[in-house]
């Protein structure tokens, strides 16, 4: 499964953006995938979660009610709208694939992840 992210800009705060993760491989639909960011100089961190089938997902608490993950199997992508930005969003988003990634409450685990998209960047100006 090789991942791509793409949607990132500058916007400013109180803005919106919509990430998108594009896969390929047969094998998409049956992976968990994640949104994890990285700002200049910080760990790189949790932002969200979604299960294989959509079903499930789970929020970073800074992120919760202003982000929203979903996804389209059929079209081997998963989406993170952006909502409320505010300039401690910016950072390089990278969305991350794995198996029982949720059913293994792991989903804030980044070596949990098998694969991993190249990231693209968010700036949210104030």
């Amino acid at each position: 499964v090789q991942l791509q992210a793409s949607g990132g800009g500058l916007v400013q705060a109180g803005g919106s953006l919509r990430l998108s993760c594009i896969a390929s491989g047969r094998a998409f639909s049956s992976y968990d995938t994640g949104w994890f960011r990285q700002a200049p100089g910080k760990e790189r961190e949790f932002v969200a979660a979604i299960n294989w089938s959509g079903g499930s997902t789970v929020y970073a608490e800074v992120v919760k009610g202003r982000f929203t993950i979903s996804r389209d199997n059929a079209k081997k992508t998963v989406h993170l709208q952006m909502n409320s930005l505010k300039p401690e969003d910016t950072a390089v988003y990278y969305c991350a694939g794995g198996r029982n990634i949720m059913s293994n409450s792991a989903w804030n685990i980044r070596r949990e992840y098998d694969y991993w998209g190249q990231g693209t960047q968010v700036t949210v100006s104030s």
